[in-house]
């Protein structure tokens, strides 16, 4: 049963993140704001695959975990790491996750606004 959900789970991650934007594509637009819901935030943060444009797992850990993001690609990562922790928990983001996360999109905002896209 549970080999059965978790290969749902991986079906359903690979769909959402079919849809990513590479850092040079990413507009303004794309972009949510707080004002929008949760779900906005999860999806905005699936169009950047942080395993793969970090080259595996470990290091978008690694980036995440160090909490000093300064690229784009950072900022991006972190993002996408801290939407698949609380994945993982099986419960939505507390507060304080909510907050981090919120200030990760914004630093987001502020590159694309500065064409800082690297």
């Amino acid at each position: 049963m549970r080999a059965r959900v978790r290969a749902a789970n991986a079906r359903i991650y690979r769909e959402k993140t079919m849809d990513t934007i590479p850092n040079k594509s990413l507009r303004l637009e794309d972009i949510p704001w707080p004002k929008d819901h949760r779900n906005p935030l999860d999806s905005f943060a699936l169009t950047f695959d942080g395993y793969k444009e970090c080259g595996s797992f470990e290091e978008c850990a690694r980036i995440a975990n160090d909490a000093r993001p300064a690229t784009l690609t950072e900022l991006r990562a972190c993002l996408f790491f801290e939407q698949r922790r609380w994945r993982h928990f099986g419960v939505g983001p507390d507060e304080d996750a909510i907050t981090y996360m919120w200030s990760l999109v914004e630093r987001i905002r502020a590159k694309v606004l500065a064409n800082d896209l690297v």
